[in-house]
């Protein structure tokens, strides 16, 4: 207690962090408002009948931190440029220019990857925003609209999402911890008083060993999130001993610390992503007017609402984006070649090749790990809810494991701000 009183005395005490926690704070205010903000023309009747129970707009209402329930100017959250970010590290592998310029070019070359993304967001956001309001023209949730209304609509909305992707770039910036998953974060939470209150009005005592059991099975989800968030695997290093003219340097040993789940709560985003564009594709096609495109559509849903389906299809996903993000982040080769420059080496392993395919194993075994993990915690809600039957289950624990790591990291980037005034 002493420690966070200590910290939170720190914070208030030092201008620059107190701006930094100020201006977050300012971000997510300016985020909440511009979420409850409409597009014209919105049915809000028809708009609560619309996600009444449907899961696939669930999952797209936490990215765009609730604005797609009220249909805001910024529907599409920070959708559009996950998307972009996605399509960006899967280009990595195909191109070997990208790759270097991701990984070998150091902040120079990852701000101009960063700009590609940022570019890629827009016509991103465009076909997502159009895809969107067909298919809510078409339920009745906006009128009729007009090809004038169609693109000045559009225009908001890819504006709007461009707005909240820049004010998360500016939070990493000037304020503490990842935006954009700070802005997914604040989302999450901002639904929390009316679950709480719904929880409050539906209470059935008869229920109390169900809701209990939710409670541990919340508890042994952020225990585990937190366990495997901070272990790490050491691994020995040793600095040659080098003489110039009268001194001795180097002879020291260290470790090279590798996480168990190295890709954080990425793997999860990336995998509701994929889930969620075919969801929304043959949504559109249902729709159509054409008999053959809508049967297409119709068949392609069922399949896709099928629970098996997507609890296996989600769990694959996100086991695969592990080791995807992984291998994108965490190079071995690049280890060990700037441990040889450096005249460092793992002992009882040989410098070079040796030493990056020791390095890889390692990494394999704890991705392993960190992959099943992540993919049982996503799968979890799913399985409770076919248990139970309760439809809000799968969003609850997927949002509950973006929560857990979003707060981690944050609390990580403040201990590191209050270090550094420290020293």
């Amino acid at each position: 207690m002493s420690s966070f009183t200590d910290k939170a005395r720190l914070i208030i005490q030092d201008r620059t962090l107190r701006k930094r926690i100020i201006f977050l704070l300012a971000a997510l205010f300016l985020f909440r408002v511009l979420a409850i903000i409409p597009i014209p023309g919105v049915n809000a009747a028809e708009l609560s009948r619309f996600f009444s129970g449907n899961e696939f707009l669930g999952l797209l209402n936490i990215f765009s931190g609730g604005g797609l329930s009220n249909l805001s100017i910024i529907m599409l959250g920070v959708g559009p440029y996950i998307t972009a970010s996605i399509i960006m590290q899967l280009l990595t592998i195909m191109s070997p220019r990208l790759k270097a310029l991701y990984q070998e070019e150091g902040d120079a070359g990852r701000k101009k990857f960063a700009q590609y993304s940022r570019l890629l967001t827009v016509p991103m956001a465009v076909i997502q925003g159009f895809a969107f309001l067909t298919l809510l023209n078409r339920q009745g949730v906006l009128p009729s609209l007009s090809g004038f209304d169609m693109l000045m609509n559009v225009i908001i909305i890819t504006a709007g999402s461009m707005l909240l992707t820049w004010i998360g770039e500016l939070i990493t910036e000037f304020g503490v911890g990842n935006g954009v998953s700070i802005i997914i974060f604040a989302g999450i939470v901002s639904a929390l008083p009316g679950a709480i209150t719904q929880l409050v009005f539906t209470f059935d005592p008869s229920q109390i060993p169900l809701y209990l059991a939710f409670l541990v099975a919340a508890l042994a989800i952020v225990f585990g999130v937190v366990i495997i968030t901070e272990a790490e695997r050491p691994i020995p290093i040793t600095y040659a001993k080098r003489v110039r003219g009268m001194k001795v340097y180097g002879g020291i040993s260290t470790y090279l610390p590798i996480r168990v789940n190295q890709a954080g709560v990425i793997p999860i985003i990336f995998a509701l992503s994929i889930l969620l564009f075919p969801q929304m594709f043959f949504s559109f096609l249902a729709n159509v007017s054409n008999a053959t495109v809508q049967t297409i559509g119709s068949t392609m849903l069922s399949i896709l609402a099928n629970p098996w389906f997507y609890s296996i299809a989600y769990f694959v996903l996100v086991f695969a984006f592990t080791y995807f993000y992984t291998a994108i982040t965490f190079d071995p080769e690049s280890i060990s070649t700037n441990l040889q420059k450096s005249g460092a080496f793992i002992p009882g392993v040989r410098p070079g090749t040796p030493t990056a395919e020791y390095i890889g194993r390692i990494l394999s075994r704890l991705t392993l790990v960190g992959a099943i993990f992540l993919g049982a915690i996503a799968v979890l809600p799913l399985v409770m809810r076919g248990i139970t039957g309760i439809q809000a289950l799968s969003i609850g624990g997927t949002a509950l494991l973006i929560v857990v790591s979003v707060v981690i990291d944050l609390i990580k980037k403040i201990d590191a701000q209050i270090s550094i005034r420290e020293y």
